[in-house]
């Protein structure tokens, strides 16, 4: 059940940030919450293939290229989803850091009840 809840508290946090962000759009809720989905599955078994071998960079970096692994994950999404798109890296990388801040936000609220 809290799967559910994570999944369209995400998607919630999708269409808010496509309706504040003009550089991403969602068609529709149902998008929304694919998306959620998407991005989910993609976190869960793409990211970590793209930080083992991306772990150099990430570390002369110190940790920043990780941005730009979840901006690539927020673009392979718009690249599987029609109805959900974004414009360029940049506004990936926005996109995924306002997603995460909205997330533990949203998250934190569903934690106290």
């Amino acid at each position: 059940m809290k799967l559910i809840l994570r999944i369209l508290l995400s998607a919630i946090a999708v269409v808010i940030l496509s309706k504040i962000l003009p550089g991403v759009g969602v068609d529709t809720y149902m998008t929304a919450i694919i998306v959620a989905i998407v991005l989910s599955l993609l976190n869960f078994i793409v990211k970590p293939i793209l930080v083992i071998l991306t772990l150099p960079v990430t570390i002369l970096t110190l940790g920043l290229f990780l941005l730009i692994i979840n901006a690539i994950i927020i673009l392979l999404a718009d690249s599987l989803i029609t109805g959900f798109s974004v414009e360029n890296i940049w506004w990936a990388l926005l996109f995924s850091l306002l997603l995460s801040f909205l997330q533990s936000i949203l998250f934190s609220i569903l934690k106290e009840d």
